[in-house]
């Protein structure tokens, strides 16, 4: 072969390995840019209360939905607050399904507060970090489910098991009027769920974090009454004084409580945390509050979280006994109380080990794509997902978000694309073994007995 003749063969093979990395490269590029840009357009509509923009969301999801020719319904348990369900019918409907939830709203923000403006969903082409409210709560798990799918659809992939994916509204002020309208209604029972995945937390660390419970809340307010006097008089049971001197107990107890994670003994959703939230006392007057009066009433408020492995019943008497008692002038009432049991009396939490096919099968489609666990918890605030576990329905709370630090509710909320794109893949794998798995159906009685 001649020099020419090389020469010409080396540039024919170096413009055909260049029009395979073309090939192999560029779509892939322009598939992430796909992917990144849903997300930022389900970020950058409004869902924040006091005035969610809930049918925007709604329309945006649907649109997804189309794109991925899976059914869809609209339901409206309350007028305005669309509850979106998606289905992908599985090859045996028959199974209990599996059902992929999130919520649509997020909490309000104070914009000039973040460095980023909260619903332009930027990236920082510097470190790859997408800021926007809803980025980590919860917006991110409810398009992992929708690209997850994609993928399996893109490959094939067809379900033994029908898949549910179910976008809520209401989640972050209760969740009354979209997840537990739901879990109780007619539609729901139909469904024949037999596994549900939620909301869990970001990781600061390199490994995913696994909820098989939650705390449920006590929303307590403590009242104290007494005689009014005059601002320079001392005298005994005064509303003040003793509403102080509940404030101290409920402070000793929180420290109690604390002194525990601190050193290590309890994770933060396996003590009672206690938090006093509003303080309410005095006689108002036109320039702020009268300095010669002692009022006869003083408020305060305390949202209280118990874990289902704490003695419920227990802390009622202390509050009874101690922190509100009647020989001091003081009343209390309960502006929510969730029990820490079911109907049969038993702790609500999901098994979290062996017992439980589904944990299993989540641990390993975890590690099966390349993910960390760490050690089972129980959430420590409140998701959706005590809905279902109220019904009997084994519950986790998952959010693939490793190395990230938590910030949901906070100012500068964001998530990392490439975290991001990574659960995506996560969710491709847990997907397919939960959607896969047939030996489950037979236990699901037992699964439920044991909750």
């Amino acid at each position: 072969m001649t020099t020419m003749s090389c020469r010409r063969h080396s540039c024919f093979i170096s413009v055909v390995l260049l029009l395979l990395v073309l090939v192999v490269v560029v779509p892939s590029s322009v598939a992430i840019d796909s992917i990144l840009s849903r997300f930022q357009q389900y970020l950058q509509i409004d869902t924040s209360h006091p005035s969610p923009n809930y049918h925007q969301a709604a329309d945006f999801i649907l649109s997804q939905a189309k794109s991925l020719s899976l059914e869809s319904q609209t339901l409206e348990f309350v007028k305005n607050k669309p509850l979106i369900l998606l289905k992908w019918t599985g090859k045996n409907p028959h199974l209990p399904s599996i059902l992929l939830n999130s919520h649509t709203d997020v909490v309000p923000v104070e914009p000039h507060k973040w460095s980023h403006p909260p619903f332009d969903a930027a990236i920082n082409h510097q470190n790859g970090n997408i800021y926007a409210r809803g980025s980590q709560d919860m917006k991110c798990v409810g398009l992992q489910y929708l690209e997850a799918i994609r993928k399996l659809k893109d490959s094939n992939f067809e379900p033994l098991r029908t898949i549910y994916i179910s976008f809520v509204p209401d989640e972050e002020i209760g969740g009354h009027d979209g997840a537990e309208k739901f879990a109780k209604s007619k539609i729901f029972d139909e469904m024949n769920v037999g596994i549900m995945l939620d909301e869990g937390l970001a990781s600061p660390e390199d490994n995913y974090r696994l909820f098989y419970a939650e705390r449920c809340p006590m929303w307590l307010v403590i009242k104290a009454t007494g005689a009014p006097g005059h601002g320079a008089k001392l005298y005994d049971n005064t509303a003040m004084e003793n509403l102080l001197k509940s404030i101290e107990s409920v402070r000793r107890f929180r420290a109690s409580q604390f002194d525990l994670v601190k050193a290590g003994l309890k994770a933060e959703g396996e003590v009672v945390s206690v938090n006093m939230v509003f303080l309410k006392a005095g006689t108002p007057s036109p320039t702020g509050f009268v300095m010669n009066l002692q009022p006869s009433e003083a408020q305060a408020g305390f949202d209280i979280r118990v874990p289902p492995i704490a003695d419920q019943a227990s802390l009622e008497r202390r509050i009874a006994e101690e922190w509100a008692p009647a020989s001091r002038n003081m009343t209390f009432e309960f502006k929510q109380k969730v029990s820490v049991y079911d109907e049969n009396g038993k702790p609500i939490m999901t098994g979290h080990d062996s017992s439980n096919p589904w944990w299993s099968l989540l641990e390993a489609a975890i590690l099966e794509a390349n993910g960390k666990i760490g050690k089972p918890e129980i959430f420590p605030a409140s998701t959706d997902a005590r809905y279902f576990r109220l019904r009997g329905i084994p519950a986790i709370g998952f959010s693939p978000m490793a190395n990230t630090p938590i910030l949901l509710h906070d100012h500068n909320e964001f998530l990392n694309k490439e975290e991001y794109l990574k659960g995506i893949d996560v969710y491709v794998s847990i997907l397919k073994a939960f959607a896969s798995f047939v030996e489950a159906e037979k236990d699901t009685a037992a699964f439920r007995d044991e909750l």
